[in-house]
C-alpha cells in the first residue's frame, strides 16, 4: 500500500512504490566577495545608531555613550541611570583598548546582556509603602507587562515613551495603546505562547502514533494539526471574535494533507485555507485533530485523557488526583475478544476507588470517541461495535456525540468564559490565579457578555484589573 508518509524503519522491508525526500542539506555562501557590506545589516544599525569620525577618541566617547544608552533604554525597560551607563562604558573602555571602537561596542554589549535588569523583570516595592500593603506599580512596570503579556517580549519605543511620561497607567491611553498592540504583528505571541500552552499544541510535535495501527501518519500531517489550530486561534484574536467561537465556528484552516485527513474533498496544494465545514462534527476545537490526538495514546484513544482535557481547559473543573495503584485497563474480555473503550471503562469503574474520578471524567470523553487517535471520524470502535457517545455532564445535563457534548458546554456560557478568562489571567500574571482574584475575574467575564464575549474585551478587561495594575509588597 503507497502509504501517506516516508517509511522510517531502519531494517528494510518497505513495501511502497513511490520515492520520497530523505534530508535537504543547505551549506554556503562561503565567499563574501561582492555581497552587502557587514555594517549595513539591519541588527548593527539598530546597534550603531551613531558613527564616530575615525581617530576622533572624543567623538568615539560621545557615540559610545549615545549606543549604550540608546541600547540600556531598550533592554532595561525603563530609563537609563548614570550608574547603568558608568558599568557599560567601563567594559566599552576595556574593548577599546585591546581591540578598537567596534570591539569596545561588542564588550559593552556583552555585558548588557548579561545584567539582572535585562534578563529579569523585576518590579520593587516603594520605600513608604507599608509591609504586605497593596500598591499600583509604576508606569515603567506597567508597560514591561502589556508589553511581555501581549508580545512576550520587551515594550517597543511608543510604549515605553508614555509609560515614561507617567501616562500609560490613564484609562483612555491604557487601552489604545493595548489595542494597537493587538493590531501589530508581534501580537502573534500570544499564538505561540498561549495557545501553545491551553491547547496543548507544545505536545503535538512529539505525537508517535503507533506506526503499525495508524501507517498513514507521518510529518505532514504532524504538522498540519498545529497549524491548523494556530490559524483558527489566530483568526479569533485578530477578527476579534467572540471567544464562544472556539468551540461554535463552522469553518477551520486547511491544506490537501489536513483535508484528505478530514475527508473534506477538492482540496489541493500545501497551502493553508479557511473553508466552512460541511457539518457539525468537527465545529470548534472539540474537532480539531491536534487537540484529538494529543489526548489520545499513541495505539489507541482515552476517554480519560479527554474527559479531562475537558473538564481542566473547557469548563475550569479539574478532576482530581488519581490514587496511588490504580489498575490496568483491561483490553480484552474473559475469551480473549477486544472490548470497546466503554467496555472496559464500565469495568474499570466497578473498582470503588476508580469510579469517583471516572464518573465526571469519562462522559466528555465518550462523545470524542467519534474520533479515533489521530483525529479521524468514526462510527465503529476497536471492537467493531457501532461507537456509544452518549454521556452525561456532572450537572445532570445528558448529551449525545460530539454535537451533544458542545450544545451541552454552550448551555452555560459563562463556565467557558469564566475557564479561559482565568488561563489567560494566569499566562498574564505569570502566578496561578487564587481566591482572591475571583472578583476581578468575575468583572471581566460581566463586562465581555456585554460586548458578545469579543476577544478584546476579556484582553481589555484583563489589562485593566487590580491583579494586572497592582501588586503587595512582601510582608
Amino acid at each position: 500500500q503507497p502509504f501517506l508518509r516516508p517509511y522510517t524503519s531502519i531494517t528494510g522491508g518497505d513495501t511502497r512504490y513511490q520515492p520520497y525526500v530523505g534530508s535537504v542539506t543547505i551549506a554556503g555562501p562561503f565567499e563574501t566577495s561582492g555581497a552587502r557590506p557587514v555594517d549595513e545589516t539591519p541588527s548593527r544599525r539598530r546597534i550603531f545608531v551613531c558613527r564616530p569620525a575615525v581617530g576622533d577618541t572624543g567623538d568615539e566617547a560621545r557615540c559610545a555613550r549615545q549606543i549604550f544608552s540608546t541600547l540600556a533604554r531598550r533592554a532595561y525597560r525603563r530609563p537609563v541611570t548614570e550608574r547603568d551607563l558608568g558599568v557599560l562604558l567601563g567594559f566599552y573602555e576595556e574593548g577599546l583598548a585591546s581591540g578598537g571602537f567596534e570591539v569596545g561596542i561588542e564588550l559593552g554589549l556583552r555585558r548588557l546582556l548579561a545584567s539582572p535588569e535585562f534578563l529579569f523583570r523585576i518590579e520593587r516595592d516603594p520605600a513608604d509603602v507599608e509591609p504586605g500593603a497593596p500598591y499600583r506599580i509604576s508606569d515603567v512596570e506597567l508597560a514591561s507587562r502589556l508589553s511581555f503579556f501581549l508580545w512576550s517580549s520587551i515594550p517597543d519605543e511608543e510604549l515605553l515613551e508614555v509609560a515614561i511620561d507617567g501616562t500609560l497607567h490613564q484609562p483612555e491611553v491604557l487601552e489604545a495603546q493595548a489595542r494597537r498592540m493587538l493590531a501589530d504583528g508581534r501580537a502573534g505571541a500570544l499564538v505561540d505562547n498561549f495557545a501553545g500552552q491551553w491547547l496543548y499544541l507544545r505536545n503535538v510535535r512529539a505525537l508517535t502514533p503507533d506506526e503499525d495501527r495508524f501507517p498513514d501518519f507521518g510529518e505532514a500531517l504532524r504538522r498540519a494539526f498545529q497549524r491548523e489550530t494556530e490559524l483558527f486561534f489566530e483568526s479569533i484574536l485578530r477578527e476579534d471574535r467572540g471567544v464562544l467561537e472556539f468551540l461554535t465556528a463552522d469553518y477551520t484552516f486547511v491544506n490537501e494533507r489536513l483535508a484528505r485527513h478530514y475527508g473534506v474533498p477538492n482540496i489541493y496544494g500545501s497551502h493553508f485555507r479557511r473553508i466552512n465545514l460541511p457539518d457539525d462534527t468537527r465545529r470548534g476545537l472539540l474537532g480539531h485533530g491536534s487537540i484529538l490526538a494529543a489526548t489520545a495514546y499513541p495505539t489507541r484513544t482515552s476517554p480519560v485523557r479527554r474527559g479531562k482535557w475537558v473538564l481542566e481547559n473547557l469548563l475550569g473543573t479539574p478532576p482530581p488526583q488519581p490514587p496511588t495503584n490504580v489498575p490496568a485497563l483491561e483490553a480484552t474480555t474473559g475469551a480473549g475478544g477486544t472490548m470497546s473503550m466503554r467496555e472496559a471503562m464500565e469495568q474499570h469503574r466497578r473498582n470503588p476507588v476508580c469510579a469517583s474520578c471516572h464518573r465526571v471524567m469519562d462522559p466528555p470523553g465518550f462523545a470524542l470517541e467519534q474520533f479515533d487517535a489521530v483525529g479521524r471520524f468514526r462510527t465503529r470502535s476497536e471492537s467493531n461495535t457501532p461507537i456509544d457517545a452518549s454521556g452525561m455532564l456532572p450537572d445532570g445535563t445528558a448529551f449525545e456525540g460530539v454535537a451533544g457534548l458542545r450544545e451541552a458546554l454552550l448551555n452555560r456560557p459563562n463556565l467557558f468564559v469564566t475557564t479561559l478568562t482565568e488561563r489567560l489571567l494566569t499566562y498574564a500574571l505569570g502566578r496561578g490565579v487564587e481566591y482572591y482574584d475571583a472578583p476581578a475575574i468575575r468583572a471581566i467575564t460581566r463586562a465581555g457578555a456585554r460586548d458578545g464575549y469579543r476577544f478584546s474585551s476579556l484582553i481589555l478587561g484583563i489589562i485593566e484589573s487590580p491583579p494586572f495594575q497592582m501588586r503587595r509588597t512582601q510582608s
